[in-house]
């Protein structure tokens, strides 16, 4: 599944007085590491609000601190609640939450006092399915607003630096460094995007919570048009709705001189946006599988961003051939087990450590442990995956003869995005009955 998710922009239906921004240094703290998990190209961080931690998605698209999926999270105390209307991408109308004051923030030497939350009611919004982790909010703004923030994709860190003239050096030395401009508490910048055989000067967000390379909004007067070769697809899920377009190629894009041939490009439809008010000429936004090529560093307060190429600049373009979306439906017990290579057993052999079950059995420890259920939840029109026959709600069993709980959602996925053309064979449960189908990778673009 392409994880382009969800939240691109949204508006409330009420407002408060701003709470004081961002974090601050405690101590004589100048600088800090903090891993993150990267999934699907998207960022997830864990951060502790009001004394619990809470696992956050990590999106410049956004301005307001969200939080969702907080069912297991039910020792969480929120402050001062009122109730407001959200409105966003997609063509549904608003949704009713929440709005909650005066909380605080940390993470690893990092405090935020008096922060607003907004906090989503609906159920069905739920990103810990789509991700394969739990997820309970996302973060942008106020991440961002007071440090100097460096992203590497590579080694799964961010390092939090309070400015000084050191660090700057290194920005000017060895990064390209390109001019921002923030509105509404989000970053855009300007690139070239080359449609058919013309350059089209183009302001973008920076959307590093999209986890695609590039969205842009059709536009026929500005020469803005969707390639003649193009599928249909479900491009993510907002505060109002599904988000439905078409996936292309395009020419190429052009960042300062960071130059990319052939990226693929959704064009979400008119329908889905109608909720959202643009900024001034924005075109579009450039996403999380164009960052992850870079070494980033943000720089809300001078505007600035700074781009170093990483081992993954040169990674080709790739999208679910499949037409599968995936999601993870809760756990179930497996039975899985492993050849002993000797008969020689301990008293750990028979017992449970914690994780699940084991009994041995004709030379073989069956170890029966609680394992993710995967189903399909979409199925795009056209796909390799309507034509040989599957169906959302099918369970996966397996896919090329390995059982499915051996995977990640992740891992899931990337084997929906390889190169080529091949077949691949999937083992789903519907109706009780196990199913097998042959289902063909090939391009669409």
């Amino acid at each position: 599944m392409r994880i382009t998710l969800f939240f691109l922009l949204f508006f409330l239906g009420q407002f408060t007085n701003r709470a004081q921004e961002g974090f601050q240094f405690l101590a004589n703290q100048t600088q800090v590491e903090i891993p993150f998990q990267l999934i699907n190209n998207l960022i997830f961080v864990p951060i502790t609000v009001n004394g619990i931690e809470l696992n956050f998605l990590l999106d410049t698209g956004v301005e307001e601190t969200l939080l969702f999926s907080l069912d297991d999270k039910k020792e969480l105390n929120l402050y001062n609640i009122d109730k407001i209307q959200l409105r966003g991408l997609g063509s549904e109308e608003s949704i009713e939450g929440l709005k909650s004051t005066n909380n605080y923030m940390f993470v690893k030497g990092l405090l935020s006092s008096k922060q607003n939350f907004y906090i989503i009611l609906d159920q069905n919004f739920n990103l810990s399915s789509h991700i394969g982790i739990p997820v309970n909010g996302i973060i942008g703004k106020q991440f961002f607003i007071n440090n100097l923030i460096e992203i590497d994709y590579t080694r799964k860190k961010i390092t939090v630096t309070k400015r000084n003239s050191k660090y700057q050096q290194k920005l000017d030395k060895k990064f390209v460094s390109l001019p921002i401009s923030i509105e509404k508490s989000k970053p855009y910048f300007k690139v070239q995007l080359k449609m058919q055989d013309a350059y089209i000067e183009s302001k973008m967000l920076i959307d590093i919570g999209n986890s695609d390379a590039v969205w842009i909004f059709q536009n026929t007067t500005s020469g803005i048009n969707v390639p003649k070769k193009n599928f249909d697809d479900f491009l993510g899920k907002g505060f109002s709705g599904d988000i439905e377009g078409k996936r292309a190629k395009i020419t190429e894009i052009k960042i300062s001189d960071f130059k990319f041939s052939t990226p693929i490009v959704a064009f979400p439809d008119s329908s889905s946006l109608k909720h959202v008010k643009m900024v001034e000429n924005r075109v579009g936004s450039i996403g999380a599988e164009i960052f992850r090529r870079f070494k980033v560093v943000f720089d809300y307060e001078r505007g600035m961003i700074y781009l170093k190429k990483n081992a993954n600049f040169k990674s080709h373009f790739k999208y679910n051939k499949s037409g599968i979306e995936i999601e993870q439906n809760g756990l179930k017990w497996v039975e899985d087990f492993i050849k002993l290579e000797n008969s020689l057993l301990t008293p750990n052999d028979f017992g449970n450590n914690g994780s699940g079950k084991i009994m041995i059995r004709n030379n073989y420890k069956y170890k029966f442990e609680l394992k993710p259920n995967y189903i399909i939840a979409n199925i795009r029109k056209k796909s390799a995956a309507e034509k040989c026959g599957l169906k959302v709600g099918d369970e996966i069993v397996s896919i090329g003869g390995t059982p499915v709980f051996r995977y990640t959602l992740q891992k899931i996925n990337s084997l929906f995005m390889e190169e080529g053309e091949k077949y691949i064979t999937i083992v789903v449960l519907r109706d009780n009955n196990k199913l097998k189908f042959a289902l063909k990778l090939e391009s669409e673009l």
